[in-house]
């Protein structure tokens, strides 16, 4: 199973990612937990400036702007 994280304060653009990345595992069939993490303590020890980022079993695969479909696909395959 895949741990997910997707950082960011809880703004339309970390929802629209987390969706996106839920939505992906679905149609992949790929088992992932996915948390949404909002403590800006919790987003700093990640070392990202912008949001939202995605960290995926403890490694950042993105920070700052809405993911593309194949670049979620790829994380999630790997």
């Amino acid at each position: 199973m895949k741990a997910v994280k997707v950082l960011g304060p809880g703004c339309a653009r970390c929802a629209a990612t987390a969706d996106l990345v839920r939505s992906e595992a679905a149609r992949l069939g790929v088992e992932a937990k996915i948390e949404k993490v909002t403590d800006y303590a919790e987003i700093a020890k990640f070392g990202i400036a912008s949001t939202p980022g995605v960290a995926i079993d403890g490694k950042v695969v993105h920070a700052g702007g809405i993911p593309t479909r194949e670049a979620v696909e790829a994380w999630l395959k790997a």
